[in-house]
């Protein structure tokens, strides 16, 4: 089992209505689901709200199909005075053989204020 010690952010199933022109399963939909993981994340080492404001060093590895269980692991990377960077690690398994590394990428959030304004990460929102 990949990611042993590691549990999942989000688990799901992509419908039929997530597929692209090649049958599978639309990148921007990948990538959607991964920036709801990493904000998730984000959020909670930043005791309040984040906002995505970058993705670096995406890679899609394998396609996905309809029917797989998609599992979304998340973990912050690294902490700046705004900032967090969250690692991010997409699995698919399709019940026949072992979970296998769909998309990896790293996001990076700002914690933002009640304004909407960057404010320092180990300030509570208010």
């Amino acid at each position: 089992m990949p990611n042993t010690g590691r549990q999942a952010t989000i688990r799901t199933v992509p419908q039929p209505s997530e597929l692209n022109v090649n049958g599978n399963i639309f990148g921007g939909w990948v990538l959607s689901q991964m920036d709801i993981a990493g904000g998730v994340v984000a959020g909670r080492r930043a005791n309040g709200s984040v906002a995505t404001v970058a993705i670096e060093g995406m890679k899609f590895h394998q396609p996905i199909e309809v029917g797989d269980v998609v599992s979304v692991y998340a973990e912050v990377e690294k902490v700046g005075r705004t900032s967090i960077t969250v690692s991010i690690d997409v699995y698919a398994d399709c019940g026949t053989k072992e979970p296998h590394k769909v998309t990896e990428g790293k996001y990076i959030f700002v914690a933002i204020d009640k304004n909407g304004k960057p404010r320092a990460v180990d300030n509570a929102s208010d």
